[in-house]
């Protein structure tokens, strides 16, 4: 596991989406009431989880991936948080599992200040092992930088077969409809931002 809490050179470049992540994780769950979130979403109607969006050194794409299961259909990288996880703690857990990138290959740059959820249609909850009255996932989002250019991420082969440099309107277009709403959210605040961030150091996201 690649925890957040070792790195000591993390930067941040705000944008107005994530102009209130600087708190921890810790913090967010335990002002909202919500330690032990991961734990406690594992039995409730929504299941907790963790999405992470790798962006491009030039500012303007972002890395997608095509499924395994469905050819042409492309998404994030996303997982559900094991009992008692951080969410941070999940989301680069997650990330190397599904594609391989670690903090060798990407920083963190901030993390979306709310819980995203959606449903899963009939078909799909049909499909699921999770318990019978889950009805979908609740996730947070992360967003990374790419150190360089040249990352080569490399597909689990169970999830995700391939991956490519997209526009995120691209890929809010492309995803599966029933989880547009969280991707035009998140990616949709990042269309046209400048390429350029004042830098700073990060003490806690």
């Amino acid at each position: 596991m690649h925890s957040v809490r070792q790195r000591t050179n993390l930067v941040v470049r705000p944008t107005r989406l994530f102009a209130r992540a600087r708190i921890s994780c810790a913090s967010v769950q335990t002002r909202l009431g919500l330690v032990g979130y991961g734990a406690g979403m594992a039995s409730a109607q929504f299941r907790a989880g963790v999405v992470m969006a790798v962006c491009h050194p030039d500012m303007q794409q972002i890395l997608a991936f095509e499924r395994a299961d469905s050819t042409g259909s492309w998404q994030l990288p996303q997982g559900g948080l094991n009992a008692g996880e951080l969410p941070i703690d999940g989301a680069w857990r997650e990330l190397f599992e599904e594609t391989g990138l670690t903090p060798e290959h990407v920083a963190l740059r901030a993390e979306h200040p709310e819980w995203l959820a959606y449903e899963w249609p009939p078909e799909v909850r049909a499909r699921k092992s999770s318990p019978r009255d889950r009805l979908g996932q609740t996730q947070k989002w992360f967003l990374f930088d790419a150190l360089s250019a040249d990352i080569q991420p490399i597909p689990d082969g169970r999830e995700f077969v391939a991956w490519k440099w997209v526009q995120p309107r691209w890929l809010i277009d492309h995803v599966v409809d029933w989880r547009r709403g969280p991707y035009e959210r998140v990616l949709g605040a990042l269309e046209g931002r400048p390429s350029r961030y004042r830098r700073r150091r990060a003490r806690s996201l």
